[in-house]
């Protein structure tokens, strides 16, 4: 107990001290992960609004596929992109392997279905009957699009911050495609994984309890804009 104690007692003051190592850490993550969401937010919006206003053959399937991809593990996703990136790969000339940018891309693929699943049972919920009136008025296609997000504004931020949740905290593919790099690659999932095998637990434990303070923060938010999503107009 004691050991905890004083485990806890150096996370906290690595937390509240500064530290630029933690801190590093801590950019990475977020800036990896946000990458990752403001690429795939819009072509995730127009895939699920084809999928929730057009009629075209596939669709269902489409639906089933990405309703499906939800469950696909992360380090699947990881191995994957892996042997495509390795050498050997496809794109291996492109030298992105252990870069940023394969995380980037390791975390779109993670985030996009989720993006496309969510905004896609928003769209459906929503009244069909705003994008029908919106034509009738004359208002292009492209207006008539953005007031039905407007329309369903909050469920798409709880969509987002259920993506962005999912991609900050998972382990797997950073790691296999990130290769854990001080001050490049090693994000808050992949350190506390190095710190707590090599017995340092200070830093694993100031890491957890960013990660912890974050998902309560995020579900908080969540389900703000899930209820606020509901409210009657």
């Amino acid at each position: 107990m004691e050991t905890l104690s004083s485990h806890t007692l150096n996370a906290l003051q690595l937390l509240f001290s500064g530290d630029s190592g933690l801190w590093s850490i801590v950019g990475i993550s977020f800036r990896v992960s946000i990458t990752a969401i403001i690429i795939s937010a819009p072509p995730a919006l127009l895939l699920a609004f084809a999928l929730a206003y057009g009629h075209f053959p596939g669709r269902r399937l489409l639906i089933s596929i990405f309703s499906t991809l939800l469950s696909v593990p992360a380090v699947v996703v990881g191995l994957t992109l892996y042997l495509i990136l390795s050498r050997q790969g496809p794109m291996g000339d492109l030298r992105l392997l252990f870069t940023q940018t394969a995380m980037v891309l390791g975390q779109i693929v993670l985030v996009f279905p989720l993006l496309v699943a969510m905004s896609h049972s928003s769209l459906q919920a929503s009244d069909r009957r705003a994008w029908e009136t919106a034509r009738m008025l004359g208002a292009s296609r492209t207006r008539s699009f953005f007031a039905i997000l407007f329309e369903i504004r909050f469920g798409l931020m709880a969509a987002f911050l259920a993506g962005f949740g999912r991609i900050i905290a998972e382990v797997g593919a950073s790691m296999m495609l990130g290769g854990n790099i001080l001050n490049y690659t090693r994000n808050i999932p992949t350190a506390i994984a190095l710190e707590t095998s090599k017995g340092e637990f200070a830093q694993g434990i100031a890491l957890g309890i960013v990660l912890l303070v974050m998902s309560f923060s995020l579900n908080l938010s969540l389900h703000y804009f899930q209820g606020r999503g509901h409210i009657a107009p």
